[in-house]
């Protein structure tokens, strides 16, 4: 059953910072809020690949991590937590990287998500260690970011593995 998180006390969710760290109260979906992060900001890359391509995109995971930086850093003030699960913000920005840098198809995107998701939830090395020591707006999205990379790198093995035993 899906369920909604409260947000702190001190913000509204028309507080910009809010917005942009719940991603439009994405975030507050419950099980699983970092899923739903995940997939809410799928529309909003096809909308912006099909605009400008994979460099807009990849352009939009810069702003998004940049906003994100900033409105996890308030939100988490907020929240009284080092790094709220509602903010979802790194997901998004996260999300969109890996979906710039791999292929513009059905399977890429599967794809991406999947091994995204992966990388975020199980934090092997070296996501784990730069998740535990950086905090603030910065120690909320960087390890996203991080795990983005390691799901590209991977889509890569995988596709080379592919095609040569193909």
């Amino acid at each position: 059953m899906i369920r909604l998180t409260a947000l702190p006390p001190s913000l509204r969710l028309s507080h910009p910072a809010a917005l942009v760290a719940t991603w439009f109260g994405a975030g507050l979906l419950r099980p699983a809020p970092g899923t739903w992060g995940t997939l809410a900001a799928f529309p909003f890359a096809f909308a912006i690949s099909w605009v400008g391509g994979p460099w807009l995109l990849a352009l939009a995971a810069i702003a998004a991590f940049a906003a994100g930086v900033w409105a996890s850093g308030i939100y988490c003030i907020a929240a009284r937590k080092d790094d709220a699960p509602e903010v979802v913000i790194d997901e998004v920005s996260a999300i969109w990287l890996v979906l710039a840098a791999l292929p513009m198809t059905p399977a890429g995107w599967i794809g991406a998500f999947f091994l995204f998701r992966l990388f975020d939830i199980v934090k092997p090395w070296p996501i784990g260690t730069v998740e535990r020591r950086f905090k603030g707006g910065l120690g909320v999205m960087i390890d996203d970011a991080l795990a983005a990379v390691c799901a590209i790198l991977a889509y890569i093995l995988i596709d080379l593995v592919w095609l040569v035993l193909t």
